[in-house]
């Protein structure tokens, strides 16, 4: 059975095609640019048609009638969706209610859909959507101390994000240490561009660092994470911004970026503190130091884990930062607490909710 996974950003498509029960990558892809002036993909459809050219020419299947179900990544849910669906119109009706919590990302998502009933009308198709995972957090855990009416009137709540990718070191965790899902307690370090935190309890997200979008928690390569509120107003005056101008810096100026001045890459960071820049230097302990944070709290919240699991670009690709945590870990641990690197894969995950959704 071969599952193809799309994921469709702001310009981009990535794939990749596998191969079921076996979960052999058979291959993959991306189609960039879409949209963007001087390019000739003008949209997601024609986006989409050219990635069945690209699967054909490069032989990974012999015709169209060889893909068995195709899995789309959905970044938000809302509270609609608490595990994978099989994409039929109500489910399409949803994810558009859902647009006004995501305005940059479902609408694309769902432009990926509707080409793929267009080209693929008989194939089932599957939304895998990254606010999933974590719709088993505690009311008490994912509601603001705001007035109750904003909830219910608007749902503004904590979601988080990244869910595949939390759900996938779960399991691969669990595996690695020999013990069920039912039994396993871990906090998961999902540390990109974006990162988030989450704590697992049972296999299951109990509480995570992003929150109604992905702007909050961690330091991140252009976002701020967790700010007081009061200093958005007042920045906002002083400097006589609008609200849209301070959610662009918040986003895309702020994290790394905005504290280093040179760079939203982990990379470019310590290469420049190895030259004595200080900005740097401070970018990087902030950066860690909200790490060490999260973590401290989510151990508290769920007594003793089984593991620390660090993924992502950041999180796999940096021995000086396992370093530096086994360090702090092992100040407060009374027993050899695991550090565990540990490599995600969201399409792999994407394409096994997929398979398992399909083959009921």
């Amino acid at each position: 059975m071969k599952i193809l996974v799309l994921n469709c950003g702001s310009s981009s498509i990535k794939y990749k095609l596998f191969d079921f029960p076996s979960k052999t990558l058979i291959g993959g892809g991306a189609i960039e640019r879409i949209s963007e002036k001087k390019s000739h993909i003008k949209n997601h459809h024609q986006g989409i048609e050219l990635l069945i050219s690209d699967i054909l020419g490069k032989k990974m299947i012999a015709s169209l009638k060889d893909i068995s179900a195709i899995g789309h990544r959905v970044v938000h849910g809302g509270e609609t969706f608490q595990k994978p669906r099989l994409i039929d119109n109500k489910v399409v009706k949803k994810i558009k209610e859902c647009i006004p919590l995501a305005p940059l990302h479902n609408p694309v998502n769902l432009e990926g859909i509707m080409s793929c009933k267009k080209l693929f009308p008989t194939i089932p198709q599957v939304a895998v959507f990254d606010t999933a995972f974590h719709q088993s957090i505690p009311k008490n855990a994912y509601l603001y101390a705001l007035p109750y009416a904003y909830y219910k009137k608007h749902k503004v709540r904590r979601y988080g994000f990244h869910g595949t990718s939390h759900q996938f070191v779960t399991q691969k965790t669990a595996e690695l240490l020999k013990k069920p899902l039912s039994k396993i307690k871990l906090i998961t370090c999902h540390l990109g561009n974006g990162c988030s935190i989450t704590a697992i309890n049972k296999g299951k997200s109990v509480d995570t660092s992003m929150g109604f979008t992905p702007l909050e928690g961690l330091v991140m390569g252009t976002r701020s994470g967790d700010i007081d509120p009061a200093v958005l107003f007042y920045i906002m005056k002083k400097e006589n911004i609008s609200s849209e101008k301070m959610n662009e810096i918040l986003n895309k100026k702020s994290g790394l970026l905005g504290i280093s001045a040179i760079s939203n890459d982990f990379r470019t960071i310590r290469n420049a503190m190895k030259k004595k820049n200080q900005r740097a230097r401070l970018a990087y302990e902030l950066f860690i130091y909200r790490i060490e944070k999260y973590i401290g709290a989510y151990w508290l919240v769920l007594g003793n884990i089984d593991a620390i699991c660090l993924t992502g670009g950041i999180g796999e690709n940096s021995p000086d930062l396992v370093k530096r945590l086994k360090k702090t870990i092992s100040k407060f641990s009374g027993k050899d607490t695991k550090l565990l690197v540990v490599p995600t894969n969201e399409e792999l995950m994407i394409a096994k909710l997929t398979h398992s959704l399909i083959a009921r």
